[in-house]
């Protein structure tokens, strides 16, 4: 059996527990995961984590929901020895967690935009940090950016620029990692046909969106589905170990960087 098999493995998965992560943690499963441990943010996001989790215990893997607030280190910190204690040294550690403004820079306010920093850059440097201390070797880590990396558009600065340090940030551990066998990526979905999307969008914004991609018209919706996105996190997490450091954008020709 290869190393790189998702067969017998353990997975992390933060924001686990619906949408794009939910996904990722069920499908990680049924191939072969040994355990699953799903990572949700609040009590509003309780039941999605829990009807994940039957999920995968349905295949015959182990899983648990750990309840975070991930702003700060402490919390990533305890997020991965809660992880380790209930299903173990994790092989494959993937980063979903992200919040969505936009407002034009003019507009945005200190607060809102200490808040993006701290869910999609802060979050996700400390992930990292972690992820260097408690992967396995040869294991995978991958974390969640957005196309909007590839765009040039008004109004998701404090979006797109908190994500943009993330490439930077997966692109550093990629190196300092590379030694151990362990390869570490950032995807780039387009927007996305689940509720993180329309949450900021007016009505004619979601008709452009869905009219952008160049493989729009063969799309359900316009919209990149998530189910599009999984078999690439899939293929990062096995077989895929090779590619590392790079930012793999899936968006149906959306954007292209």
């Amino acid at each position: 059996m290869s190393q790189h098999s998702i067969e017998g493995k353990v997975v992390l998965i933060a924001g686990g527990a619906k949408n794009l992560g939910g996904l990722i943690a069920r499908d990680l499963a049924a191939h072969g995961a040994k355990a699953v441990a799903i990572h949700y943010h609040s009590d509003s996001s309780k039941a999605d984590a829990d009807a994940t989790v039957a999920a995968i215990e349905a295949t015959g893997a182990r899983a648990v929901a750990l309840q975070a607030d991930l702003g700060s280190a402490a919390a990533v910190e305890k997020l991965f020895t809660e992880a380790f204690v209930a299903v173990g040294r994790p092989d494959i550690a993937i980063n979903t967690v992200g919040k969505v403004l936009k407002k034009p820079i003019a507009e945005t306010s200190e607060a809102e935009y200490d808040e993006m920093a701290a869910v999609n850059s802060k979050s996700a440097f400390f992930f990292l940090k972690e992820a260097s201390r408690h992967v396995n070797d040869h294991g995978k880590v991958i974390t969640l950016v957005t196309s909007l990396l590839g765009a040039f558009t008004p109004f998701y600065a404090s979006y797109a620029g908190t994500k943009a340090a993330v490439e930077h940030f997966t692109r550093a551990a990629a190196k300092e990692l590379g030694a151990r066998g362990i390869s570490v990526n950032a995807v780039g979905p387009g927007p996305m046909d689940t509720p993180f999307f329309y949450g900021q969008e007016s009505a004619e914004a979601v008709a452009y969106h869905k009219s952008a991609a160049a493989l729009s018209p063969c799309s359900p919706t316009g919209l990149t589905q998530i189910e599009d996105v999984v078999p690439f996190i899939r293929h990062l997490a096995s077989d895929g170990w090779w590619i590392t450091g790079q930012t793999i954008l899936i968006n149906g020709g959306y954007t292209t960087k």
